[in-house]
């Protein structure tokens, strides 16, 4: 679609969010994880919560930043390729939180709800292997033992299995090295004794900012590593998280929370741009990024019980 198709598309989509909520009906095709609810799901459960997550501390201040990188990645489309990153998936988006989801169903991969095939040709021009076999979807924070892949420190098999998924199951581009090494360090800190003693926690917009702005601060720390290519990763991997509060401010009143927003994904845009091209700013933005964030956040979080974070309008 050339660029006046797709502003024509993306002005259809937003006059028709426009009309429902003055017809008073709810849109949920404009929240990215509707799309992939399974037909009788609680949606306020389902799309107005997720499953706390269960990260054990780690060690050392290097495993706590490799742990961050991977925490990013986990939660971003930039990962994946493909149908499913065209999709909107991340790895966030099966394993909620690093936990599992009984919900999710996608058209072509699923059978079940709960369930995924991943050797699909709608997903990977690697993996296909002929067979319909939808399997189900493990919770990353169960038990260790439960998990076909050894978890143990200084095992390079998780590391390469979590390399073969994100580039042969969704034909994803190599990510830079610490990524890979993140994404393991990651899924090695979910534990089932690190669950907190709630199973599930309310799905505001303050997480998803929590999510962007430790995004920035570990692009910081990867700057301070010399690390250009894990540092622009990750600042991506935060407006991911900025992209999903803005899906769900479908109101009207919302003009000035959605400005707001782009204005933050704008300024993480130039920083990334700035970082590949090794400008010696690039920290000092990322640095005055965190610094304007609690602006913007008063003006998202003003709007927030109107928007689709609200559990009513899901119901």
């Amino acid at each position: 679609m050339d660029r006046q198709g797709r502003a024509a598309a993306v002005l259809g989509v937003g006059l028709a969010v426009v009309f429902a909520i003055a017809a008073g009906k709810t849109d949920l095709s404009v929240i990215h994880a509707a799309r992939w609810l399974a037909p009788g799901a609680d949606r306020v459960r389902a799309l107005g919560s997720l499953p706390t997550e269960c990260l054990a501390p780690a060690s050392d201040p290097q495993t706590a930043y490799q742990i961050e990188v991977g925490r990013a990645a986990f939660r971003t489309p930039l990962l994946l390729g493909g149908q499913a990153s065209r999709a909107g998936l991340a790895c966030d988006s099966c394993h909620r939180n690093g936990r599992g989801d009984p919900d999710f169903f996608f058209p072509g991969i699923s059978g079940a709800p709960g369930t995924a095939d991943v050797t699909t040709p709608l997903l990977s021009t690697h993996e296909d292997d002929g067979v319909t076999n939808p399997k189900p979807i493990p919770d990353l924070s169960g038990p260790k033992s439960k998990l076909k892949v050894s978890q143990a420190p200084g095992d390079p098999g998780l590391a390469s299995h979590i390399h073969d998924i994100a580039t042969r199951e969704f034909d994803g581009a190599d990510p830079p090295p610490a990524v890979m090494v993140g994404l393991a360090a990651y899924v090695r800190a979910l534990s089932p004794e690190a669950c907190p003693e709630a199973d599930h926690q309310p799905l505001r917009a303050a997480l998803y900012i929590d999510n962007a702005r430790r995004a920035v601060a570990t692009a910081i720390a990867a700057f301070d590593r010399n690390d250009p290519d894990t540092a622009a990763f990750v600042t991506l991997a935060a407006r991911s998280q900025l992209g999903l509060i803005d899906e769900r401010y479908d109101q009207p009143q919302a003009d000035a929370a959605r400005a707001a927003l782009r204005a933050a994904d704008l300024e993480l845009a130039a920083a990334a741009a700035d970082i590949r091209g090794h400008d010696p700013h690039a920290r000092e933005r990322l640095i005055a990024w965190l610094a304007d964030a609690p602006g913007w956040t008063a003006v998202v979080e003003r709007e927030e019980p109107r928007s689709l974070f609200n559990p009513r309008r899901l119901d």
